[in-house]
């Protein structure tokens, strides 16, 4: 069809969508940087889907049983801020609109949580969305599981391009849709053929549809730029019993121009194209300006879901007191009163039995006791679940037969495993945590580092965290990952030395509303240093004094997980020489860092020389060691300078060096 048919073919639709187009060109003109093409090629798709499918309240926009819209190809941001300056939500201001992209605007470039109402996930690194979306739609299924259809029952939608489903973990992502027969899913793909460099044929052949169809998917398609077409698919996609993808055929900025090429991927700011286009879509209002019948048009829109919002609110009044309030609970992330003394419980008891178990299997012991009294957790692990030992006995299978099921088998997929997570926590309703080995980090981290962007308070359980792991040798062997980590702004790394700091760790984690967490857990047995009960959590401190000295104070030795013990055996060495020796175990370096620097003072004075000692890199050790009232000349480090090998661990620690004789030659050669 030519651009004087889909003009005149549904005339109404027409102009709606156009507002999308022209408020999206004259958003990116005016700040000389975006991307124009997308949200005007996918205009009409959204005028559809919003005016006749998506279930929302844009006067209500934190409604629990919302449908869930994700903007997967987020550099097309224009248009999600345009549908939801037009359907009324409240901060999404024509002000905001004409600063977009500008600094403190809430229209940034892409996407962000937390910046306006209706934007429910951060998009713009391509993959996560369409990734995201898959976590939310198996939150929908397992709270409806929970609670019942008449308090949770809606669906999720994605637009996708095709720099998403390149991005490989899409795929993961899509197989787990699959495999989970998730129905109230939907993607919509802006078919446009076209990337940055050209068109897609230069890097990519994939038949997406069958991609789509082999992992488990409906498919169905349509004129992206066809009202009828696109209601037609939509239709149809709402009543599959699986995931569907429905292939949207859509020109990339359409009418202008630049349609079909790779400029019309980006910034159109040229004021003579821009000026044709909007001539050739009909559009004669000022820029910026919405005739006063199509700001009408899409406020009744906006308040559509009104009413089903209202008939939600009658059916959820009509649920106990308590149902009402474990639901809302659930939402505010707030633990349950109950756990901190099944916790302090716990503790108790391994200070008393003193069991000698590698922290994963604590960390099972922890969640033991955790996941009965909280029904919003739901756990995971990427194919690693006897090693990560993130399953426990009550929690039962995620699958479509068992949607209440609360333990979820990702398969080798540890980045979609993570995008799902943030996907899950967004939803919200959920505690979501996975498990993987902690250099297998390196396959999540765009996820975990979006849970971070986000304040999701995602956990990361990362077993198998140093060369302590042995056989499997320098591939497997950790030993840059707890630095990168540390560098991740607004993430919590616990990397603790017993079961009873594993045990205070998955407390803090889940007292976390708006940070992630990541667990570093020993695949070896580690002795029990806790041996002293106190209700008091530590590990809440970040960093505490394990052993003071006894006698003069000559030396601090600084240590983390495994390496804790080995640095209290170094004291009873230096000890029995009579060189007074404090340890201090350091679980969480951020927590540490936040404290009131009188306790830091206290617990790091001045004085002493310092030795840290860590199966990893030395890389942020410094901070410690010559900050905080330290001295160049009076710190050493005992650790990893390279990679690691594959031997048995106790021979790996002995061959790298990281034994208490290595300390206390360390401490001896600075007293000396």
């Amino acid at each position: 069809m030519t651009l004087s048919d889909l003009r005149t073919a549904h005339p109404e639709h027409w102009m709606k969508a156009t507002a999308i187009r022209a408020l999206a060109l004259d958003a990116v003109a005016n700040a000389n940087s975006g991307h124009s093409g997308m949200p005007i090629g996918m205009a009409d798709v959204a005028t559809v889907l919003f005016e006749q499918h998506l279930k929302f309240d844009a006067s209500a926009p934190d409604w629990p049983d919302r449908d869930r819209f994700i903007l997967s190809a987020g550099h097309g941001s224009m248009l999600l801020y345009a549908l939801l300056h037009l359907t009324g939500y409240e901060d999404m201001t024509l002000e905001q609109i004409k600063n977009f992209r500008q600094l403190g605007a809430i229209t940034a470039g892409h996407p962000e949580f937390g910046h306006a109402k209706g934007i429910e996930t951060t998009t713009g690194p391509l993959g996560q969305g369409i990734s995201n979306a898959v976590g939310f739609a198996m939150a929908e299924e397992a709270l409806r599981a929970r609670w019942g259809s008449k308090v949770v029952d809606h669906h999720t939608y994605c637009i996708a391009g095709d720099g998403c489903l390149m991005e490989g973990v899409s795929q993961e992502a899509i197989g787990l849709a699959g495999r989970h027969e998730l129905s109230k899913l939907i993607v919509l793909w802006d078919d446009n053929g076209i990337t940055i460099d050209g068109k897609v044929s230069l890097s990519d052949r994939t038949d997406q549809k069958a991609r789509f169809a082999a992992s488990g998917w409906d498919v169905f398609d349509c004129d992206g730029h066809d009202p009828v077409s696109i209601n037609t698919a939509l239709t149809a996609a709402k009543k599959s019993a699986r995931p569907a993808m429905i292939a949207c055929k859509t020109h990339i900025a359409l009418g202008h121009a630049a349609q079909d090429t790779s400029k019309g991927h980006g910034a159109l700011t040229d004021a003579d194209q821009n000026a044709t286009a909007k001539e050739g879509w009909g559009w004669t209002a000022a820029p910026f300006e919405i005739p006063s019948e199509l700001k009408a048009a899409w406020a009744a829109i906006g308040a559509r879901g009104g009413a089903a919002r209202a008939d939600w609110e009658a059916r959820f009044a009509k649920l106990s007191g308590g149902k009402r309030a474990e639901f809302n609970r659930g939402l505010s992330r707030d633990l349950p009163k109950k756990v901190s003394a099944a916790i302090k419980k716990l503790k108790k008891e391994i200070a008393e039995e003193q069991p000698k178990v590698a922290t994963r299997k604590a960390s099972e012991m922890a969640l033991s006791v955790i996941n009965p009294l909280m029904g919003e957790t739901i756990g995971g692990s990427a194919d690693l679940t006897g090693s990560n030992n993130t399953k426990t006995g009550d929690l039962g299978v995620f699958a479509p037969e068992t949607r209440d099921g609360r333990y979820v088998y990702y398969g080798i997929r540890e980045h979609g495993m993570a995008a799902a997570m943030n996907g899950m926590s967004l939803h919200g309703g959920l505690r979501p945590y996975g498990g993987t080995f902690l250099c297998f980090t390196d396959y999540a981290r765009g996820a975990m580092r979006l849970s971070a962007l986000m304040k999701q308070p995602v956990v990361y359980v990362m077993t198998h965290d140093s060369i302590g792991l042995g056989e499997d040798g320098p591939t497997h062997q950790p030993v840059e990952h707890l630095a990168m980590l540390r560098a991740t702004p607004n993430t919590l790394v616990f990397r603790p030395a017993d079961a009873v700091e594993t045990a205070e760790a998955w407390e803090v984690a889940l007292e976390q509303k708006e940070m992630p967490s990541v667990l570093a857990l020993s695949r070896q047995g580690l002795p029990t240093v806790r041996t002293d009960h106190k209700n008091k959590n530590l590990t809440a401190q970040g960093g505490y004094v394990l052993a003071d000295a006894e006698g003069k104070r000559q030396a601090l030795l600084l240590a983390t997980g495994s390496e804790v013990s080995i640095a209290m055996a170094a004291r009873d060495l230096l000890q029995a020489e009579g060189i007074g020796t404090r340890v201090v175990s350091m679980p969480c370096w951020e927590i540490f860092e936040e404290q009131p620097e009188a306790y830091r003072r206290k617990v790091l004075p001045a004085g002493p020389v310092r030795v840290a000692v860590e199966a990893g890199i030395r890389f942020g050790w410094d901070r410690w060691l010559y900050g905080e009232r330290g001295k160049r000349e009076k710190g050493e480090f005992v650790g990893m300078h390279d990679f690691g090998a594959s031997a048995p661990a106790g021979d790996l620690y002995s061959h790298f060096e990281i034994t208490p004789e290595a300390v206390v030659a360390k401490v001896k050669g600075m007293i000396s």
